[in-house]
């Protein structure tokens, strides 16, 4: 029974070691895209590992691990009020990341919360400033330079150990009213633009029966000077002339004359 007991010692005191072994681990790992706050009892004094392995005395230090990685902020409705008192909802997106040489800075002031703490709470304000710049037509109409505006201001308002990638405007939404306002005033705006078209048409139209109305009467005006000037006989049988397909009546009537020919002179 001694050997097997001994046994069970063993295979015991070897599961002692391997917990032992790996909860006073003094290995760390920094993964690519990584970096690694060193804290001695808790407290941070400057230390930070760039990716691979390292060494970490048990118990008196820890590691916190923090992306530097692109990262995205995203808030999908932005309450902000127009010039004119419209309220907006903009929907945001910024692509950012900590700057991986002060992320010892970020932890030391905020933690690991500091996009809740600084990047969400500067963007709010940044698109409320912005947007009370402008009326809610012109966010509609000037969108592209809305979008900059607000990433301008957002920029100059965050530290710079954070670095802003992009920030792009995804939506913008209004009341019910504004954008049923904004629908009947495009309607209106359109069949405006279809009744001065249908004017200029109308008017084409005239000017074009006007100008077909003076030639008409023009010719009418020549004709008359000529019958007045060439006798008015002689123009008539000149116009008849112009008009026969030269075939005479199969049968001609007694006493009857050929047509155009005047055998009195």
């Amino acid at each position: 029974m001694k050997p097997k007991s001994y046994l069970i010692g063993a295979f015991v005191a070897l599961l002692g070691l391997l917990f032992l072994g790996a909860l006073l681990n003094p290995l760390v790992i920094i993964g690519a895209g990584e970096r690694g706050i060193v804290l001695n009892w808790g407290a941070f004094q400057g230390q930070v590992d760039e990716p691979g392995l390292h060494w970490r005395t048990p118990f008196a230090q820890s590691v916190v691990k923090m992306d530097v990685r692109t990262d995205k902020l995203e808030i999908e409705a932005s309450d902000a009020y127009s010039h004119d008192l419209q309220n907006v909802k903009i929907h945001s997106v910024v692509n950012y990341n900590p700057d991986p040489k002060q992320v010892g800075a970020i932890y030391q002031q905020y933690g690991t919360a500091y996009e809740a703490k600084v990047l969400q709470p500067a963007l709010e304000a940044a698109v409320k400033q912005v947007i009370a710049q402008y009326t809610a037509e012109e966010i509609l109409s000037k969108r592209g330079e809305v979008q900059g505006q607000i990433e301008t201001t957002f920029r100059a308002s965050i530290p710079d150990s954070f670095i802003v990638t992009k920030y792009s405007l995804v939506d913008e939404a209004f009341s019910d009213q504004f954008e049923a306002a904004i629908e009947a005033k495009q309607v209106a705006q359109q069949n405006a633009e279809k009744a001065e078209n249908d004017l200029k048409k109308a008017q084409i139209d005239a000017e074009a029966r006007v100008a077909q109305a003076k030639g008409e009467a023009e010719a009418i005006k020549i004709q008359a000077e000529a019958i007045t000037q060439q006798g008015g006989q002689s123009y008539v049988d000149l116009q008849a002339i112009q008009k026969w397909n030269g075939q005479l009546p199969s049968q001609m009537i007694p006493g009857a004359t050929l047509p155009f020919i005047n055998l009195t002179k």
